[in-house]
C-alpha cells in the first residue's frame, strides 16, 4: 500500500481525489461508521458560513442553489455522496490507535492489526483534537450543567436558568444568540471582530469573491505577519460571521469582555472578580490538538505539527491536510482545503517516483 489517509472528512476525501487522479494507490481509514458523521454530530442549526457556490470539493460541485448556506446534514450528505461518486476506498469504523515509523515505512496500529505504507496523510479533523477546557472546570458546582460546544445540540439540553457561554468567536456567538431565545444568556470572552457583511443578505455576491480571494491568496504563510495570524486562528478563534454585535444586543445577551478565570463558591468567576450565578455553562473554547498517538517527534511545543504546507520535513513520508492555516486563512474550510490536498498529493506522487527511480537504479 502506497499511502494511508487517516480521516474521511473533507481534507481526507479531497486528498484521496487528487491521489486517485495521479494514479497513486491509497486507502482512507476513518473512525466513524459513515462518511459525514462528524458533521451530523454538530448542533442542529449549524450552517456553513460560505454559500454552496464555493463549498464544493474538487471535481464535484455542491448541490442546490448556489447562494444557499448548507446545513450540517447537507454537508454530511454531500461528503458521503462525494466518496461514493469517486468510489474512494474507505475503511469505516477504523480508528488508528498508533502511528510509528519502522525502517522506511509507516505503520498504523488498529487494535491488533498493523498496516504498513510508504506515506501517511493525517487528515483527522476533530479526531485529532480534544475539547479545550480549563482545569478549574471540574471545580464548578455539580448542579451546573456544563457542555462543550462539540456536545451542544439544541437549547433543550440546558437546564432552566441562566446560561454562561464562554468564548466570543463565531461558534460562541452563534450558540449564545440561539440559547438567548429561551434563557437569560451571558457571553464572555474577547471580541474577535466581525465580518462587515451578513451571510445571505444583499451585497454577498460582491463580498464573497473578494473575501475568498484574500483568504486564499493574500492571508497566507508568506505574509510577514503570518505567525501572528496563525496564532490567532489556532488559539483564539476567528471573527464573528453570521451573528453580529447588534444581534446579540437585540436578543438581550449580556456581553462581558472579561475571561472566566476561576471558580468561587462553585460559581464561574470572571476576570473582574465577579462570580456569575448560572445554571449552565457552554464552553465554546475550541480544541487542543492531540497527536500523542503519532510516535515520532514531529509535534512542536505548541501542540501543532512542525510542517510547511502539510509536509513534515523531519519525518519523510508523513503529511498533514486540513490544519488551520496550513497554507492560508481558507485552509481548514471547504472552499480552501482542495488546494492544500492537491499540493500534498503532488508531493506524495513526486516522492513515489523518486523511490521507484532509486529502486530501478
Amino acid at each position: 500500500m502506497n499511502t494511508i489517509i487517516i480521516g474521511a472528512g473533507q481534507a481526507g476525501l479531497a486528498t484521496g481525489y487528487h491521489l486517485q487522479r495521479l494514479g497513486q494507490p491509497f486507502t482512507i481509514l476513518d473512525g466513524n461508521a459513515h462518511v459525514g458523521d462528524q458533521w451530523r454530530a454538530q448542533w442542529d442549526t449549524l450552517k456553513l458560513y460560505t454559500p454552496a457556490k464555493y463549498d464544493g470539493l474538487p471535481g464535484l460541485p455542491f448541490p442546490g442553489h448556489r447562494w444557499n448556506y448548507p446545513g450540517k446534514d447537507e454537508v454530511a450528505d454531500y461528503l458521503e455522496s462525494y466518496a461514493d461518486h469517486f468510489k474512494l476506498p474507505i475503511r469505516s469504523s477504523t480508528r488508528v490507535d498508533r502511528l510509528e515509523q519502522v525502517n522506511s515505512h509507516w505503520v498504523a496500529q488498529i487494535g491488533d492489526e498493523r498496516i504498513a505504507a510508504d506515506n501517511v496523510v493525517v487528515a483527522t479533523g476533530t479526531f485529532g483534537r480534544t475539547p479545550n477546557l480549563p482545569d478549574f472546570a471540574v471545580d464548578l458546582d455539580p448542579a451546573i450543567r456544563q457542555l462543550h460546544s462539540s456536545e451542544y445540540r439544541r437549547p433543550g439540553q440546558l437546564k432552566p436558568g441562566p446560561v454562561l457561554v464562554v468564548g466570543g468567536s463565531h461558534s460562541g456567538t452563534d450558540i449564545a444568540y440561539e440559547v438567548a431565545q429561551t434563557h437569560r444568556t451571558i457571553l464572555c470572552g474577547r471580541d474577535p471582530g466581525q465580518l462587515p457583511v451578513r451571510p445571505g443578505k444583499p451585497g454577498q455576491s460582491l463580498f464573497w469573491p473578494v473575501f475568498l480571494f484574500v483568504g486564499r491568496h493574500i492571508v497566507t504563510r508568506r505574509l510577514p505577519v503570518a505567525d501572528k495570524v496563525m496564532e490567532d486562528l489556532r488559539f483564539r478563534g476567528g471573527p464573528m460571521i453570521r451573528v453580529k454585535r447588534a444581534d446579540l444586543l437585540a436578543r438581550g445577551v449580556e456581553r462581558v469582555h472579561d475571561r472566566v478565570t476561576g471558580v468561587q463558591d462553585g460559581l464561574p468567576m470572571l476576570g473582574d472578580g465577579r462570580a456569575v450565578e448560572v445554571s449552565n455553562v457552554v464552553w465554546s473554547t475550541g480544541f487542543r490538538q492531540v497527536f500523542d498517538w503519532i510516535d515520532e517527534p514531529v509535534i512542536g511545543a505548541d501542540g501543532w505539527p512542525r510542517e510547511l504546507r502539510g509536509v513534515a520535513a523531519d519525518a519523510p513520508g508523513l503529511f498533514f491536510c486540513g490544519l488551520s492555516f496550513q497554507y492560508a486563512f481558507s485552509s481548514m474550510t471547504l472552499p480552501g482545503v482542495g488546494r492544500d490536498a492537491a499540493y500534498v498529493a503532488k508531493r506524495i506522487a513526486t516522492r513515489s517516483r523518486a523511490d521507484r527511480s532509486l529502486a530501478a537504479a
